[in-house]
């Protein structure tokens, strides 16, 4: 898999835990919890998309 296509597919996942996020957000019921989690992901998923690029502009 290529650094792009693998950057692509985290992205991907980033945007949907946004929108699960933002709908857990607006949810009256929503567990406090939950909606840490779905930030602990999110901040994840943008950190390692950060590293990879990192990595590969020292690279080039």
């Amino acid at each position: 898999m290529s650094l792009d296509t693998h950057l692509s597919q985290l992205a991907r996942k980033h945007d949907a835990l946004e929108r699960e996020l933002h709908d857990a957000m607006q949810s009256p019921s929503s567990n406090d919890l939950l909606i840490a989690e779905l930030k602990r992901k999110k901040l994840h998923l943008k950190d390692e998309m950060n590293r990879l690029r990192d990595e590969s502009d020292t690279l080039h």
